[in-house]
């Protein structure tokens, strides 16, 4: 079931790609994310990605908070901090606030136990900090694949194409921050 949430913010999306004349494919050669993802995003059948958000607001040059809508905005700041999007097998909380200065991102996610991560490799300007808060996960980034249990951490170039999962019978929670440069 889709919110009216992913809706308005994927109108938003589409709205921004048809002002720049952008097609699908050309949106999709911006931003490294398939057609058909960027298109269930536009029609609010899906939550989008933290790291396919980053990606838009880099290719239409915006602070993603200037896509909500006064009264998305409002709803946002009343919303309680252990609102989580759900994406597929995760879920993520917002621990940071975005501002167009702002280049760090903090996220709290959730990854249910025994999941593969669905959909693409993200990947995208910058770096990224995992840290393991419970559970365990997989992470490859590159070629390179890395087993973390809770207290492990990883620091990359988010440039590359970078993928979770968690193989084991525990949800995991993360500590994921980001920065955009």
């Amino acid at each position: 079931m889709t919110s009216r949430k992913e809706h308005d913010f994927g109108t938003r999306i589409r709205g921004l790609r048809q002002e720049k004349g952008l097609s699908l494919e050309d949106l999709s050669r911006e931003t490294g994310y398939p057609a058909d993802l960027i298109a269930q995003v536009e029609e609010g059948a899906i939550a989008p990605p933290v790291a396919l958000v980053l990606q838009l607001g880099r290719s239409f040059k915006v602070d993603i908070e200037q896509l909500q809508g006064s009264q998305d905005r409002e709803a946002s700041r009343r919303r309680s901090k252990s609102h989580k999007k759900r994406v597929a097998s995760y879920a993520y909380v917002p621990l940071t606030q975005p501002g167009e200065e702002k280049h760090l991102r903090a996220y709290r996610v959730s990854i249910e136990a025994q999941t593969e991560h669905k959909g693409v490799e993200y990947h995208h300007e910058g770096e990224e900090f995992v840290y393991v808060l419970e559970g365990g996960i997989t992470i490859q980034v590159g070629q390179n694949t890395t087993s973390l249990k809770k207290g492990g951490s990883i620091h990359f170039n988010s440039a590359l194409h970078h993928r979770l999962s968690n193989p084991t019978r525990e949800n995991a929670e993360l500590l994921v921050v980001i920065y955009v440069p």
